[in-house]
């Protein structure tokens, strides 16, 4: 027990990984000798090329879009067939009905893991963090061009506001979703007062609803892409006027292809959203002990430096430090809007008919 103690104070200390991997585990994930995983991200090729050159395991990285992942492992584990041993999906609220719901995943987190990553990002299993925020033209405006979500609404900002079509990437309709949670609808409401002065009058169901009907009259420009949007935001010498709610990540533009772009982190009542992607084994594994070791890995340091490359993405293990020149995690999380899977599965469609309503 001292040992453990004095290697999890060096952890913070350090503000890197250790990975204590039990001697049992390691001999059982060799004998299996493979393990096979299902991604949202291509990233995973690089891990899976480290982690075999660590371990000697072989790795089967199958890089698939969330629909695709979660009807191939429903179908998969659903009839039986042994196909990913452990999966790394996003778009929490289907994940939570389609796949968890019906016992076709099942969570894991490493002992040694259980003390450090936050309680909040153990079930699921959180692998990393991605922030979208909103972004302006740093050049065209010295300070942002608005401090409040409701601004977006107002006529003087019309034809002005981009945003990625949410029938396009899950992620942006959980965002939406999650706009009509209570403590969203109440912040929201006291936004809009600081806002206009007076207190909200709806013709919708409630606060986020409202600012949904209110952003689609306001002209919202969809955009097909977060590399599109950043791009046409940060252009330099054109007088670039808009705001974007754009992948974070995109500011390494400002180096990479001399774009002027700046995060507006004091907005109200939120500066963005933020979205998980999971780790989840899958309940007929076939080489379970590789998968859990896998997963070890990739909450290490050098099992998560291919995340690690840019801004905007953060590993749920603490003592990973962010990209040089970001903030840490806990530092965007107060300012973003998070997901509840369970909430997002009970109420995403309600969001989906109603933003078809007033958008198409």
């Amino acid at each position: 027990m001292r040992l453990k103690t004095f290697l999890l104070v060096l952890v913070v200390l350090l503000g890197v990984s250790i990975l204590a991997v039990s001697p049992q585990l390691l001999e059982a994930a060799k004998k299996e000798g493979k393990v096979v995983v299902y991604s949202i991200t291509s990233r995973i090729s690089n891990a899976a090329e480290a982690f075999t050159e660590k371990y000697g395991i072989a790795v089967e990285a199958y890089n698939l879009k969330d629909f695709e992942m979660i009807e191939k492992v429903s179908r998969e584990v659903g009839s039986g067939i042994v196909g990913a041993d452990f999966v790394i999906a996003q778009d929490g609220g289907r994940v939570f009905g389609e796949l968890i719901e019906p016992g076709y995943l099942i969570n894991y987190v490493p002992e040694d893991m259980k003390d450090i990553i936050p309680e909040s990002m153990q079930n699921p299993l959180v692998l990393s963090v991605i922030t979208k925020v909103f972004l302006y033209n740093s050049e065209t405006f010295t300070y942002p061009p608005v401090a409040n979500v409701w601004a977006l609404t107002d006529p003087e900002f019309e034809g002005r506001f981009f945003f990625k079509d949410p029938f396009k990437e899950g992620v942006n309709m959980n965002f939406l979703t999650m706009l009509t949670t209570p403590k969203v609808i109440e912040d929201l409401e006291l936004a809009y007062e600081r806002y206009f002065g007076k207190p909200i009058e709806l013709t919708t169901e409630n606060a986020g609803y409202e600012w949904m009907k209110g952003v689609l009259e306001n002209g919202l420009v969809f955009i097909n892409s977060d590399t599109t949007m950043a791009e046409s935001l940060g252009i330099r010498g054109e007088g670039i006027d808009k705001v974007g709610l754009c992948t974070y990540s995109k500011v390494r533009y400002r180096e990479t292809k001399n774009l002027a772009l700046l995060p507006i982190m004091g907005m109200e009542p939120f500066a963005g959203f933020y979205y998980p992607s999971y780790m989840m084994l899958t309940s007929n594994s076939a080489h379970p002990n590789a998968a859990k070791l896998f997963i070890e890995y990739l909450l290490t340091e050098e099992g998560f430096a291919p995340w690690a490359g840019s801004e905007g993405t953060y590993s749920s293990n603490p003592n990973i430090l962010p990209y040089p020149g970001d903030n840490t995690f806990d530092v965007w999380e107060k300012v973003l809007i998070g997901e509840d899977p369970e909430f997002l599965f009970n109420n995403r469609l309600d969001v989906e008919d109603f933003w078809n309503m007033y958008a198409y």
